[in-house]
Formats: structure tokens, sequence, C-alpha cells
């Protein structure tokens, strides 16, 4: 599963990391452990492995963080030299734990994990139907692991499985997948979620992010491709290019998403962050004191403002590191202070100050309206909002996963009527040019739909 509206967040939320290993080290599992350790930030729901034995696959998943989910014998339970690993982020509404991954198949064993999102599904449904196997209870990534598990079923083996399988799969994803003795890595052909592979040894890791590549000592090699097939087993790793690739990254993953020691496209993600926050200085000149970032995301963007003004740069909103979702939800009452929870203003840093407070982006306005208010109730004298993308107004099915276009302010509000709303002196918004200009890369890159 990829993406969905959190209404209790208001905010985008990435729902899935994917990480693989092959020879990488005795300990495949424990790796693996390591790499969603380090993609913590795209999904905190559940997380699970599985790995091979050579014989058999293994399997563990558990609700929470990745911190939560394994113990040092859940760990020992998983033995091997190749691994696949997944951390999720449910759709509202689901059920603790409810369809964690990896997904597990046998007869012939198979695990798949999957970063992604399917808005049409009527392929995959009629193909299993067809097979005789119920959709009922499945969400997207399991009809997926389901259709490849047909053809591997007919003989095929993981590679031509997936080949078969391609064409039904309407959609977007980045997935690795295993057999005993195979591990592959796949996208769609837009590639809009990254996906990346590296070098560990004599052996070979996948990751949703370069970041993880840094966490567990690995080189990045390279990119999957959009519609490629990367295949790694006894032989060593080669590629198929499945279907012509189109790229189109969702330009998210470099506003928001991921996190800024990650490379993608070639790009540090921090980099353009930076120039994020430098193109906003071009647009938006602010007569203020300080230049406040809402951490963790806008912090390279309000450097790069800061850097391009002369404005002081001061971090005057801390926030709490501890608050995840939790199998405790807080009552109504606690959802009133749950900008509090999770973040706390410095009122020496504020009081009597004109702030530019930057933020990534701007979803229904509740958080933006409750940060301006902390600002205000810490002694702030003015707080003028700067946002470093261009408004969000539209749903983005294939990239950000927003079913009803009513869940986002922009849609309905001009840039003055929501910087009124949220309570602020004024409210600026990076325009498309600038942000594109921030990446060095053509428009015709990226997924830009919900702009």
């Amino acid at each position: 599963m990829s993406f969905s509206f959190q209404q209790e967040e208001d905010c985008l939320v990435e729902k899935c990391a994917v990480f693989g290993a092959f020879n990488a080290g005795p300990e495949a599992a424990r790796l693996a452990f390591y790499g969603l350790w380090a993609l913590q930030h795209r999904g905190q729901e559940s997380s699970g492995i599985v790995s091979s034995d050579s014989e058999r696959l293994h399997r563990h998943a558990a609700p929470g963080l990745v911190a939560n989910a394994y113990r040092e014998e859940d760990l020992e339970q998983l033995p091997g030299t190749i691994a696949i690993g997944h951390n999720r982020y449910s759709t509202s509404g689901a059920a603790e734990g409810a369809h964690s991954q990896p997904v597990l198949r046998s007869e012939p064993q198979f695990a798949l994990a999957h970063n992604g999102n399917f808005p049409i599904t009527t392929a995959m449904e009629a193909h299993l139907k067809k097979h005789g196997v119920s959709c009922q209870k499945l969400n997207d990534s399991e009809m997926m692991a389901d259709v490849i598990h047909t053809f591997m079923q007919n003989g095929h083996d993981l590679e031509q499985a997936i080949t078969r399988a391609y064409p039904l799969l309407e959609g977007v994803f980045s997935a690795v997948a295993m057999t005993t003795d195979t591990l592959v890595a796949f996208r769609d052909a837009h590639g809009i979620r990254p996906l990346s592979i590296g070098t560990l040894g004599d052996g070979y890791v996948v990751a949703s992010e370069t970041c993880a590549f840094d966490t567990v000592g690995a080189t990045f090699l390279c990119d999957v491709k959009p519609g490629e097939l990367i295949v790694i087993d006894k032989n060593g790793l080669r590629a198929e290019q499945i279907v012509p690739g189109n790229l189109k990254l969702d330009i998210f993953e470099f506003v928001y998403f991921a996190r800024p020691d990650s490379m993608l496209l070639g790009r540090s993600v921090n980099e353009v962050r930076q120039n994020l926050g430098k193109e906003l200085a071009k647009e938006w000149k602010i007569d203020a004191d300080i230049v406040v970032p809402v951490p963790d995301s806008a912090i390279p963007a309000a450097l790069g403002y800061s850097r391009a003004t002369g404005i002081p740069f001061e971090m005057a909103i801390i926030k709490n590191r501890y608050i995840h979702r939790t199998f405790i939800r807080p009552n109504a009452q606690m959802r009133q202070q749950d900008v509090r929870m999770k973040l706390n203003p410095i009122p020496d840093l504020l009081r009597g100050k004109r702030v530019v407070l930057i933020d990534d982006s701007i979803v229904r306005g509740t958080t933006t309206k409750k940060i301006a208010k902390l600002m205000y109730d810490a002694g702030a004298k003015e707080v003028h909002v700067l946002i470093s993308s261009p408004p969000v107004a539209y749903p983005d099915f294939y990239g950000i996963n927003i079913s009803d276009q009513s869940e986002l302010i922009a849609s309905y509000m001009t840039p003055a009527e929501i910087g009124a709303h949220i309570g602020a002196d004024s409210l600026g918004y990076l325009s498309y040019d600038g942000m594109i200009r921030a990446t060095g890369m053509p428009a015709s890159t990226f997924s830009t739909a919900c702009f």
C-alpha cells in the first residue's frame, strides 16, 4: 500500500518502505532489520521480514515501529543470506497490524514486499477469479502477490512470473520479491516511487531510499529503472527492461517524503530542499527577524531561505521525537492537544520577533493554523508562513491517494483566504516553476498532478 490522507494527522503520509539483501552477510534478516530502521519514516504501522535458509522461507511480522516489532529471538528465527523486509503505514481505519508485509505464499514458496498503490485492480481481480482465488479479503499488495503466484504455480520461475503478471499491474509499484534462492526488484513503468540497488561485500542490497545503504554500510550502485526488473541469484545481477520506461518520480519525495540524507535521481534531497528555500527567497521578500522551520522536513528549506536572505535561522520549535502512531489512540480532548504533544515553541527566541515560519506543504490547514497560534502564544510579534511547494489542490491517485478533493484546503480557498484562515500575517507558496527549478531537472521528470 502507498499513501492516504490521515484525518487525525492533517498531512500527506508515506506508507511503505521495502528492503532486500542477497549474500550481503551471514544474517540477512538482521541486515534487513537495520535497513528498515533507517526507513522508519516511510511506515510506522507494522514491520516484517522474510528470510531464506536455502530450503524454506521464514517470516516474522508485527505491529508497531521497527524497534518494537522484533525481539532478538525473532531475528534468530529468520536464518539465511537472503531476506526482504517491509515497513507499512496502513490506510485510515485499517486494523492494527492487518495486511502486514512481506506477503508470503507457498507451493511454490515466494514472498513480496510492495511500496505503491493500485487505484485500479480490475485486471488483477479478473485474473484471480479466473484462477479460483477470492479477492474478498485482499488488499492491492496481496492481489499483486497472488497474481504473480498463479504464474509460478503454472511452472514459471519468479522472473518469468513477474514478466507475465506485469500487464495486469495497473498502478504504482516499487517492489522486492524472493524465492529460496533468488531476490528481485522491480518498478512500474513511471518509477513513481524510488528504488535503488547497492553493493555490500560480494552481495547486494535493495532499498526504497539510499539512506538505508549508509546505515548498513553498503555502496550505492544504481537506481532500478522505470519498467525494469533486476534479478539477483547465484550467477550475479542482471537487468531486464520489461516495458519501456517513462520516468515520473513523485516530486513529493523531494519536497517531503524522503529523508534529507538520501539521494534521488543522483541529487541530494537535502540540497534540493535547500534550493526550495532559496527559490522561496527569490519570490517572497519579507522583512523579518528570524526564520523558523516546522521540524523536521522543513529544516533544509528554512536554511536555504535564511542563507539567501541573511535573516537568522532559529530552531524555535522543538519536536518531541518520541511521538509516533501508537496502539493507544488519544481521546477527543487529547486530539486537540496533538500539535502541543509533537511541537513546543521556545518563547525566548520568539518573544517580540517577526517570524518567517517555513513548512513543506499545507493539506487541510488545521495543523498550520495551530502552529501559527503557538507562535503568537509564545510571544511572536508577526508570523509570516511560507510553504516550500505550490498549493496541493488536486488528488493524485497514482502518487498521493487522496480520494476526496474537498479534503484539500487549496481546492476551495485562495492563498489569501488560506492565510486568513490560519491566522497568519501573510502566507506565501513557492511557485510551480520555482519548485521545478530547485530540482535542477525538467518538469517532465516528475509526477506533479496534485499541483
